[in-house]
């Protein structure tokens, strides 16, 4: 109980910082939302109908009354209304979160697969010069560019070869370029991190001992040593899943898929600030409870993680087959 209250409270604490740096941000910024929408000389508002408009979304209000109405609304799950549309940012972030979690929840499937079988191979492999290449393949994942990468996935597999249509897709295939174009970049972190930890577990001497019994190198990578190196692995894959939300601004961009990343853009662009800060929470939030998700998962991996008294001794020297 107390761990579910600490967490609790680290949890308000990550959510109103988030809420206060949002918005003084936000505040900075140059121009005004409002009048971007309703100056058009098209529309012939006159001066007043304009301050009463601004009165409205309560843009005339001074900064710190502005900032404790948004919290309050915030804290009664009030988001406001979009100043560009009119419409609930709860009902915006409702209809475009849908698509965004699908294609982020895919991405981080394949990018730990191909994590997991960059690491696997790499510490299978027999020749120095085949592990030194697997091992850099990393590297050349994380400095891809995302907009870079989703563009010359559409050249080659849609124009070139054919094989994945872009234009009037099925849902089904519409996901497998916007999912390997957040999968490449976020798997690289990922496939180092598994590298470096199987590398420290192998050097650890119960890993010898696994070996010296007559353990194949299979039989010790994924009953002796994966359970052991997963850890770091599924910590660092909850902070990445938030960034993924992040790189889907790009990505859908790219693909002209519905979703928060679009959303986010169309709100950049037109200073919306209500559905900025919308976004930001609900980043936030999501972050939150993956992080609150990992720390329920981390014990039933690892059980160096439970309490003493249920400390053993490694598990990959009670399952060595005989």
């Amino acid at each position: 109980m107390s761990f579910v209250l600490r967490r609790a409270g680290q949890a308000a604490i990550v959510l109103i910082a988030a809420f206060t740096a949002t918005f003084f941000l936000l505040q900075l910024l140059p121009g005004d939302a409002i009048l971007i929408k309703f100056s058009d000389p098209s529309l012939g508002l006159s001066p007043d109908q304009l301050d009463s408009i601004r009165a409205t979304y309560g843009a005339d209000l001074p900064w710190w009354q502005q900032y404790l109405h948004a919290g309050r609304g915030f804290l009664a799950g009030d988001f406001g209304y979009s100043t560009q549309f009119g419409t609930p940012v709860l009902t915006m972030l409702g209809e475009a979160l849908p698509s965004t979690l699908l294609l982020a929840f895919l991405g981080l499937v394949v990018a730990l697969v191909i994590a997991v079988l960059v690491a696997g191979l790499s510490s299978l492999a027999r020749f120095a010069w085949l592990r030194d290449g697997l091992r850099q393949i990393p590297g050349l994942f994380v400095a891809v560019p995302v907009f870079w990468l989703g563009i010359l996935l559409i050249q080659v597999f849609s124009f070139g070869l054919g094989w994945v249509p872009i234009v009037g897709a099925d849902p089904a295939s519409g996901l497998v370029l916007p999912v390997l174009t957040l999968a490449v970049p976020i798997s690289a972190p990922l496939a180092q991190v598994l590298v470096r930890s199987i590398d420290q577990v192998q050097a650890q001497p119960f890993i010898t001992v696994v070996r010296a019994k007559g353990a194949p190198p299979i039989w010790v990578l994924t009953r002796s040593v994966a359970r052991n190196a997963a850890v770091p692995t599924l910590t660092i894959a909850g902070v990445l899943f938030g960034e993924l939300v992040g790189g889907a601004v790009v990505t859908e961009t790219v693909f002209g898929r519905t979703g928060v990343g679009r959303l986010t853009e169309q709100a950049v662009a037109n200073q919306d600030i209500p559905v900025l800060q919308g976004v930001v929470l609900l980043s936030a939030l999501g972050f939150v409870l993956i992080s609150f998700a990992v720390d329920l998962v981390t014990p039933l991996i690892d059980p160096r993680q439970r309490s003493v008294a249920r400390a053993t001794a490694p598990r990959a020297l009670q399952e060595i087959p005989a």
